[in-house]
């Protein structure tokens, strides 16, 4: 490997000839060979969008310094970062600095580099001009604001109301259908299919509320505060122009922080937004969990209903096929609820003017909503999407069911019920052959106000 010589105010260090990252990023990559995790890559193309905003605003407010050309060139070199055409270009791991400096310092690097190199001359320092009015720890939680309102917006909720507009459909499709409903595992009182499926779909109603109700928070970005939140070396008004610049790009409504210095060492937004990552992981999970009973068998299960086969599932039971697209999603759940925790406890430890879990946070709630966006449509288009309903197993469980003696509660009697459903249990025989062996009800009367399909 070629390498060329950089300098920074530490001295010179040999950097890869054929990478845009200078000094500081090289530092980094040598002093913090920690684990395999790399930067996300939606804040790597979040840093591409604030660079760019800043870049726009610096021509605004301070075009003797920012002027036109270089507004250009750097234009041109964050759209690479943003398009992730530059990956490559950005190594470093999430176990670094806690304030993600050098991942700040990797941007001002890559673009500088890049843009200098699309300029043909040496235009662009990444200090003086791609950090302009900037501090890392305003560009950071700024990034990974943009990141987590990118990642909610655009991947997270489509796949929400993908799965949504399923459940909408089995729970139009199956209304006729009268099954056994449970409690406890233990059979209970009837219920339809379809409305088993509206509290599966009111689930995720509820969660997309939710979600919906933690962006306000997340639109509010640091960009401004500069190192402690003072705005020292930014502009009168930058975070507002800013702030503008970056909703210009998105289409989303940023707006600038109102307290910087609360923007800098408080992340209570991310964990508010995670908190609802985390209440949609535990609706997903109840409904992976209850499609798989419902599927359970082929005969020796409830196998109420049936769910598209994925692939084989044994490598010794030839026929098998197991509830995959269950496991998965309930696998998903289980490290959202995971993370919930890092996120929680990094968010804790903002320290005077900074949090420094950053890297952390941020990785772990970009993992969630990563996960859940890929489960989501996984588990509609390759469960969900095929499940159907075994019609003859709901009514045979239906009629079989002991709890249906509560719809005879009105004419014997709670106690004469309860001893109707221990002689039909014990005996093996229908409720209506016990209530008639009891003297409660005759057969006729019996068959008069037994209904079960009217129990719902």
């Amino acid at each position: 490997m070629e390498y060329r010589i950089e300098r920074d105010s530490m001295g010179e260090i040999a950097v890869p000839a054929d990478r845009y990252w200078g000094a500081q990023t090289e530092r980094s990559h040598e002093n913090f060979r920690i684990g395999t995790e790399v930067m996300p890559r939606e804040i790597t193309h979040a840093f591409g969008i604030l660079k760019k905003a800043a870049a726009i605003a610096n021509n605004r407010m301070k075009p003797d310094r920012m002027d036109a050309r270089r507004l250009e060139i750097i234009a041109k070199a964050c759209d690479e970062v943003i398009s992730g055409e530059l990956n490559n270009h950005f190594p470093l791991v999430v176990w670094q600095t806690g304030s993600g400096t050098q991942s700040n310092m990797n941007a001002n690097e890559v673009i500088a580099n890049r843009g200098n190199e699309l300029a043909g001359e040496k235009l662009l320092h990444p200090n003086d001009d791609i950090n302009m009015s900037q501090s890392s720890n305003d560009t950071f939680p700024t990034a990974m604001h943009i990141a987590a309102v990118l990642g909610i917006e655009d991947q997270l909720l489509p796949a929400l109301d993908r799965l949504l507009q399923t459940l909408l459909r089995l729970e139009a499709e199956n209304g006729d259908i009268v099954k056994s409903g449970r409690t406890h595992l233990q059979d209970a009182t009837p219920i339809k299919f379809s409305q088993e499926i509206s509290g599966w779909r009111n689930m995720l109603e509820k969660s997309r509320d939710m979600i919906r109700a933690s962006l306000p928070g997340l639109l509010e970005l640091a960009l401004g505060g500069t190192a402690v939140g003072t705005g020292l070396n930014a502009p009168e008004g930058f975070g507002e122009a800013v702030a503008a610049a970056v909703s210009e790009l998105t289409g989303k409504p940023f707006v600038t922080a109102e307290n910087k210095f609360h923007a800098l060492t408080s992340k209570d937004e991310l964990v508010f937004a995670h908190g609802a990552l985390k209440a949609l992981a535990a609706n997903l999970m109840k409904i992976a969990n209850d499609v798989r009973w419902l599927a359970s068998g082929p005969r020796c299960g409830l196998g109420e209903i049936s769910i598209p086969e994925n692939e084989p599932g044994s490598s010794i039971m030839p026929g098998k096929v197991n509830p995959t697209q269950c496991e998965a999603l309930t696998m998903v759940a289980v490290q959202v609820m995971a993370n919930d925790v890092a996120v929680g406890i990094a968010a804790s430890q903002g320290n005077f003017e900074l949090n420094v879990y950053m890297p952390v946070l941020i990785y772990n709630f970009l993992q969630s909503v990563r996960l859940l966006s890929d489960a989501m449509v996984s588990f509609n288009d390759h469960c969900a999407s095929g499940i159907t309903a075994n019609r003859e197993k709901m009514k045979a469980n239906l009629h079989n069911s002991l709890m249906l003696v509560t719809a005879l509660n009105p004419y014997i009697g709670y106690d004469n019920a309860a001893r109707t459903v221990k002689k039909a249990h014990a005996e093996c025989i229908s409720l209506r052959e016990a209530c008639v062996a009891l003297g409660y009800l005759s057969a006729e009367r019996f068959d008069e106000v037994f209904h079960p399909e009217q129990m719902v």
